[in-house]
């Protein structure tokens, strides 16, 4: 079974490695490659050769459905693997095979897109089908090793009937009224990710999301084929329908994606369990967190914080807005938020000034959220959190999804519908103070202090004596919370501290009351020695 690790290489490949761009991209992780590394890796020019489609094929949604079923009654197939001289490609060799922008499909017409291509090969083992809709049938991509330019460390590397990309990007005018730029991937396992106007790449979405965390291992289902439909001139929206696949599960996906300020995407899908799925993620996204003013001390960094998010936020059915702070714990840790039909849950970036990263390849202030709000019939379950313990800024070490309570059982049928938003704030209703940073540090006359700004609304009297503090944990003493008006934010700071002593984690808790009802977002935090 695949490692984690090598997923989140794989993802950062996915955003860096070979993937020029015009646009709202930033690669993951660390910078800084040399000129001569720059030199070996950099393909040469040649003419471009077109994309070229196969024999068209009828085409339905409705098939595809059927052809997820017969799948999961049928015993699992792996993928097939290419050519063994692509998959021993080192990184530099493999980063050196760059898509030739000239030859992406609709590049040279008045479609609103541009679709170019992965070449597989490292950590893409299998190659992936991709199909492009017209009407009631569908043509294939067929593979060209010429669609490529090659730098001089790329080995000679044969062809033969396994070979097909490993995986897709798309171009729009989403910066620009005339340059496309590109805003969308799929590749790899069930990732994708996108940005909306100005961003740049930083978490990513999964189709699915099983047995994450347990210690018996992680598996990765894998989206074996697209069909690309709904491209035509004027088109403001196109749909993504991927078949997944793995020992456990199989299903349909179709993503109707909208780009834009923030970049919408209307998910409906269908599995078919081949066995019970006892922990499986519905709507999961995967992102990094390694330091912010709660952890700075354990790094020995120029810049004072490093994530592509730093909160989970959570609109639960109950009404209760919920900004659990993320941690880079030194021990696995997952939280479970319990629910029933949750409004909303996501992973996002609070920070938005350069000086909150001071990074100036990495744009960490320009990275979204991600903001899924459930269709009807979630029913109950949980949000569930997974930090992951991670040392360097390449690795992915935080994971969020919806939990279905019940068991996913073998043979039946399971529909879940949507929509994810790729944004700098999340399209809700909520008009409460939300949370916009938290520090932490140890205090010379004991116990560790909490600062917590919260923004200003209306909600919120001028008199501060007409705000009741809030803050409480599971265990372990904390002081009564002060609160100071901000200067800088024109909202409000909440201080307070608490006493560990031989605790090794702590669950703290804090928010802002007027007249007994809500009037801040409910601040969690899981403090671990």
């Amino acid at each position: 079974m695949i490692s984690r690790r090598t997923l989140l290489g794989l993802i950062a490949m996915a955003g860096s490695a070979g993937l020029p761009t015009l646009g709202a991209f930033a690669s993951d992780g660390e910078s800084g490659e040399s000129a001569s590394d720059a030199a070996a890796t950099k393909p040469v020019k040649k003419p471009a050769v077109p994309v070229k489609l196969g024999k068209a094929q009828a085409f339905s949604r409705d098939a595809l459905v059927a052809k997820a079923k017969a799948l999961a009654e049928a015993d699992y197939v792996p993928p097939r693997k290419i050519p063994q001289p692509w998959i021993d490609m080192s990184y530099d060799e493999y980063k050196g095979i760059q898509f030739n922008p000239e030859s992406g499909l609709w590049a040279d017409s008045e479609m609103p897109y541009i679709m170019e291509f992965f070449a597989p090969g490292l950590y893409f083992p299998s190659a992936i089908t991709i199909d492009v809709v017209e009407g009631d049938t569908s043509r294939p991509v067929l593979f060209s090793k010429e669609v490529f330019r090659y730098g001089h460390l790329v080995p000679d590397l044969p062809v033969d009937d396994t070979l097909g990309y490993a995986g897709f990007r798309v171009r729009t005018t989403i910066n620009d009224p005339v340059r496309k730029d590109e805003f969308v991937v799929f590749q790899g396992a069930s990732y994708f990710r996108a940005v909306g106007k100005g961003q740049y790449y930083g978490l990513s979405a999964r189709g699915l999301a099983i047995d994450t965390g347990e210690a018996k291992g992680e598996e990765f289902p894998d989206f074996r084929s697209f069909w690309i439909e709904g491209v035509e001139p004027g088109a403001k929206s196109f749909t993504v329908h991927a078949l997944l696949d793995s020992p456990s599960v199989s299903g349909l996906y179709s993503f109707e994606i909208t780009a834009g300020l923030t970049t919408e995407m209307d998910v409906k899908a269908v599995l078919f369990p081949r066995v019970d799925l006892n922990h499986v993620g519905i709507g999961a996204e995967t992102s990094m967190f390694l330091f912010d003013e709660t952890n700075r001390h354990r790094f020995d960094d120029f810049r004072p914080a490093v994530h592509d998010s730093d909160g989970l936020l959570i609109e639960n059915g109950a009404g209760e807005t919920l900004w659990r702070q993320l941690a880079n714990p030194l021990t696995l840790q997952v939280s479970s938020f319990v629910d029933d039909n949750p409004r909303g849950f996501g992973l996002l970036q609070r920070p938005r000034d350069f000086g909150d990263f001071a990074d100036l390849e990495a744009h960490y202030h320009k990275r979204p959220g991600l903001w899924v709000t459930p269709g009807e019939g979630w029913g109950k379950g949980s949000v569930t959190l997974v930090e992951i313990p991670a040392d360097r800024e390449i690795y992915d070490n935080i994971v969020a999804y919806w939990r279905p309570r019940e068991p996913l059982k073998a043979g039946s049928t399971h529909h879940f519908t949507y929509r994810l938003n790729w944004c700098e704030e999340p399209p809700t209703n909520q008009k409460l103070p939300k949370v916009l940073n938290t520090r932490m540090g140890n205090r010379f006359v004991g116990g560790r202090l909490v600062t917590i700004d919260f923004s200003d609304a209306p909600i919120l009297p001028k008199k501060l004596e007409d705000i009741t503090l809030h803050v409480s944990s599971n265990r372990g003493k904390v002081s009564e919370g002060i609160l100071q008006r901000n200067p800088r934010t024109g909202g409000v700071r909440l201080a307070f501290t608490f006493y560990p002593e031989e605790l090794t984690s702590i669950e703290l808790r804090a928010q802002l009351l007027v007249d007994g009802k809500m009037a801040s977002e409910v601040w969690l935090y899981r403090w671990t020695a």
